[in-house]
């Protein structure tokens, strides 16, 4: 009977420790905003190759970083419309930097350009927009490296959250995108 109640009081530490950890998370208590790496060791230029599903930080034609990423869930091809679950290619730029997100960090992709909400608009559809640049959504970071086992953004560019806070300090507003195939 004791070794029962010793096992129960575990099972009780150990998931309320477990709940508190994903709380801590979700609520992203400590989080802070990495602050933005000297000029030299800030990208000038981020590459996302698709089909390689790998996004790249260059200055100057050099390679800064490299990194392992997610698309969104129906990656192939360019973002069409709202909902369509794919990540656009083309040139864009980096609008925003969220230290807020819903996702750790993110950095605002420029999507839709004017040619884009033109195609829509002549489907009949609406765009879509906020494809980001970001980490794990709040709440769970402990799937770390494994996010990388499916596409599961809804068109945007998901990185560990370590990766993001990377990312973060060497990307300023402005960095031109290019996203390919």
């Amino acid at each position: 009977m004791r070794r029962r109640h010793w096992a129960l009081f575990v099972g009780a530490v150990l998931l309320v420790g477990v709940g508190t950890l994903a709380l801590v998370d979700f609520l992203q208590i400590g989080r802070t905003e990495p602050p933005l790496r000297p000029e030299a060791e800030r990208a000038d230029r981020i590459l996302v190759e698709k089909a390689a599903r790998r996004l790249t930080l260059l200055r100057e034609g050099r390679v800064l970083a490299t990194y392992p990423i997610s698309l969104g869930f129906a990656p192939e091809g360019h973002k069409a419309r709202e909902g369509d679950g794919r990540t656009p290619e083309g040139r864009y730029a980096i609008a925003f930097r969220n230290s807020r997100s819903v996702a750790h960090l993110s950095l605002k992709v420029s999507y839709p350009s004017p040619a884009d909400e033109a195609a829509a608009r002549a489907g009949g559809y609406p765009p879509g927009g906020d494809i980001m640049i970001h980490g794990l959504m709040n709440g769970f970071s402990w799937f770390g490296r494994l996010h990388r086992l499916m596409d599961w953004t809804q068109g945007c560019v998901g990185v560990t959250n370590a990766e993001m806070r990377e990312i973060y300090a060497r990307v300023d507003l402005g960095t031109p995108i290019e996203i390919t195939p």
